[in-house]
């Protein structure tokens, strides 16, 4: 697999990026901080050794609680990894049970010390809320302990029940209680107050930094700059196209081994552009330059119409050319993106 990486790196950066320069790398989409150090070093040095990365600013490891040892995090600075993001998801042992995380809660706080402890100061930590029987009181306890450990950025989801999973078996013979729709809202709101008053720039959606700490990599997605995804299932978009690997691990390997690796590919239609601008952008607090609708897209009288209703309901604001979500509409930002598509 590592070779097949590196390969993969080897046959496609180049082009793709045409000698643009790198400013992010990022390795997630699974549990990459199983591998070793030395293996997370020899993917880094083809990507160094096939692109410009004079101006890499970070390089970002998603990483799970139990695999932050001294000795990994010794392994990872010496790689050049600046940035971990860590799956801590729950300060509750029950909620760690029942998603079957390896690490305990007193494991989860350990590894975000002992990271910072080895000068990576430079962290992100995710968590859940909406969780089963969790109460207000709880959720805040949560969010202040993140807050009083000085992690700089904070991701926060709301738990969703997949069809087909343990969980949703869980709720459907109602062995676990998921919150109401109402009860999620107000915990959503609660993070929110609380974070800002911890002094927390609500930034996008789910993600919340002290100043100037935003996230470099993900925010290259929202404002909707050329990526370049590596190994299985991995997606890519280049401003008009999106690609994406084969998900099966042997059919990955094969197709890169074979020299003629092409992944799928689909051309994105002004419509699909237009649509993806407004969903991402509208999920951030540099919103949505209406210009740059236009360019993809001529802004319709019916386009106009919705845009006007959602700002006399407090929903959206427009500020010059760019339309924002208000406080209000942050709670219903996909139906208002979804109201906007063409």
């Amino acid at each position: 697999m590592i070779a097949a990486l590196c390969n993969e790196i080897q046959m496609r950066s180049p082009a793709f990026f045409s000698g643009e320069p790198l400013t992010t790398i990022y390795f997630g989409g699974g549990t990459p901080s199983l591998l070793t150090p030395e293996e997370l070093e020899t993917i880094l040095t083809a990507v160094h050794q096939n692109n410009s990365t004079e101006t890499v600013e970070e390089i970002t490891l998603e990483a799970n609680p139990d695999d932050i040892t001294e000795e990994n995090l010794t392994g990872w600075k010496k790689a050049g990894i600046n940035r971990l993001s860590i799956g801590l998801q729950s300060f509750r042992e029950q909620d760690l049970q029942w998603m079957n995380r390896a690490h305990s809660v007193e494991e989860g706080e350990s590894a975000i010390r002992k990271a910072q402890k080895f000068g990576f100061t430079n962290l992100t930590v995710d968590l859940m809320y909406g969780l089963p029987d969790l109460s207000q009181t709880e959720w805040k306890e949560h969010i202040y302990k993140l807050t009083d450990l000085n992690v700089p950025h904070i991701s926060a989801y709301c738990l969703t029940v997949e069809p087909k999973t343990t969980l949703h078996h869980l709720v459907g013979t109602n062995k676990i209680h998921v919150p109401d729709e109402d009860t999620q809202a107000e915990q959503f709101e609660l993070l929110i107050q609380t974070l800002r008053e911890k002094g927390y720039e609500h930034y996008e959606i789910s993600n919340f930094c002290l100043p100037g700490q935003y996230a470099k990599h993900n925010s290259n997605y929202w404002k909707n700059r050329k990526y370049l995804g590596i190994g299985p299932s991995a997606h890519s978009y280049d401003g008009e196209n999106r690609f994406w690997n084969p998900a099966n691990n042997t059919r990955y390997i094969q197709s890169v081994q074979s020299g003629k690796h092409t992944p799928e590919k689909e051309h994105l239609s002004p419509e699909n552009r237009f649509n993806e601008l407004l969903l991402t952008g509208l999920r951030t607090i540099w919103g949505v330059d209406l210009q740059q609708l236009s360019d993809t897209l001529p802004l319709t009288d019916a386009f106009r119409t919705e845009m006007e209703h959602f700002i006399q309901a407090g929903d959206l604001q427009l500020s010059g050319n760019t339309i924002r979500l208000t406080q209000q509409g942050k709670l219903k930002a996909d139906y208002i993106a979804s109201a906007l598509f063409v």
